[in-house]
């Protein structure tokens, strides 16, 4: 089991997973995840959530050696995603007077997982309702669609550690050592970044209470400088511009339209501008979808296929409206050899971008680069700056 310290009662009890190639089938996870999971030692023992199928013989390893013997009384189920929620049946067949408290909507998404009758079993809250442990007391605050519509979150008053599931959460296993911006990101805005409102009522929420630490369901537990993570959560969740810069994420499929990419980065960072640059074709979809959000302007290039747009693009540009992209400025270059059409079809789709400011001036590449397009790509960048 990974060192994790929070606190004499409460443990760490869940899983590093280094084996994932996909997280949720579609995420890329290089350094891995981890699969958060908690135990609260008083009069009554609560255990915070399962862990995933692939780590089930690790999980409950860790969970006994916690127990030390004794028997727990509730399992608090957060959420119900099966990363977190895999073993709920097993552990209430381990543990027979062990109680499920959990929202009322997850008591019913329990029976579409579990073929097992566990209703007389279920304890459901609501908002605002307490579990006395002992000395330690759980608040439940309800937390729909961050991000499914069952979630809650709870708040142990006498160490003030928030139990916070889904939210806070970052990509990579918890012995690897990286910065937690980066990966907290593509993790937030891939997430549940169609979902700002809610995390901002959630929000509202947190900072009523005096919390001292944060107990995601993956990544890391937060204990030091508390301010920086709710600071970031409030610009994720409200769409604002996190750095002063631009992402440029083209599709090519010869090469130019990349050249032309390539290009245009060269001129904005001769301007000042932090840039960051993606190959749809190779580099990371979510990674690109996520400094777009980060940064305050966007340059998609991308040439005509088949009378339409470049496969990679049209996916691209699908995954910025689904995670709600908005409040950004947005330039638009297009390649084409007999009859473009990528500029006019990518506009039509930002435009259905909430307060978007898309460039009226479309750049249009006649198959290679010229110096002409050069030109007026040096004037788009001034353009986009004043």
């Amino acid at each position: 089991m990974t060192n994790v310290t929070i606190s004499d009662a409460i443990r760490y009890i869940g899983c590093d997973d280094h084996d994932l190639d996909l997280f949720e089938s579609q995420y890329i996870v290089p350094n891995g995840i981890s699969y958060n999971s908690y135990v609260i030692m008083d009069q009554k023992i609560a255990i915070m959530d399962t862990a995933d199928e692939r780590v089930t013989d690790q999980w409950f390893a860790n969970l006994e050696e916690s127990l030390e013997g004794r028997e727990p009384d509730y399992l608090v189920v957060s959420h119900m995603e099966p990363d977190h929620a895999s073993n709920i049946v097993r552990v209430c067949e381990r543990y027979p007077g062990l109680q499920v408290v959990t929202t009322a909507a997850a008591t019913r998404m329990i029976s579409q997982f579990f073929d097992v009758d566990l209703s007389d079993r279920l304890q459901a809250v609501k908002e605002g309702d307490q579990l006395e442990l002992g000395d330690h007391c759980l608040t439940f605050m309800m937390a729909p669609m961050v991000h499914w519509p069952e979630v809650m979150v709870e708040y142990e008053s006498k160490e003030g550690v928030l139990f916070t599931a889904d939210a806070f959460g970052k990509f990579g296993c918890l012995d690897v050592d990286e910065e937690w911006d980066c990966e907290a990101r593509r993790y937030y805005v891939n997430i549940c970044g169609k979902y700002g409102p809610q995390v901002q009522a959630l929000m509202k929420k947190v900072r009523t209470q005096e919390v001292k630490t944060i107990c995601p369901l993956h990544g890391p537990i937060l204990k030091e400088d508390l301010d920086h993570y709710l600071d970031k959560y409030d610009i994720w969740s409200k769409y604002e511009v996190e750095d002063e810069g631009v992402a440029i994420v083209y599709g090519s499929i010869h090469g130019n339209t990349g050249k032309a990419a390539k290009k245009m980065a060269e001129i904005m960072e001769e301007k000042g501008q932090l840039v960051e640059i993606f190959d749809l074709s190779r580099d990371d979809m979510a990674e690109a979808v996520e400094n777009s959000f980060r940064y305050d302007k966007l340059i998609v290039a991308c040439p005509t296929y088949d009378a339409g747009l470049f496969p990679p693009m049209e996916d691209f540009l699908y995954h910025l409206k689904m995670k709600n992209f908005q409040k950004r400025k947005v330039a638009i270059i297009e390649n084409g050899s007999w009859a473009p059409m990528a500029g006019k079809l990518m506009r039509a789709k930002l435009e259905e971008c909430k307060d978007c400011q898309i460039m009226d001036q479309v750049i249009t590449i006649r198959s290679a680069m010229k110096p002409a397009d050069v030109d007026l790509m040096k004037k788009l960048a001034e353009d986009m700056l004043a």
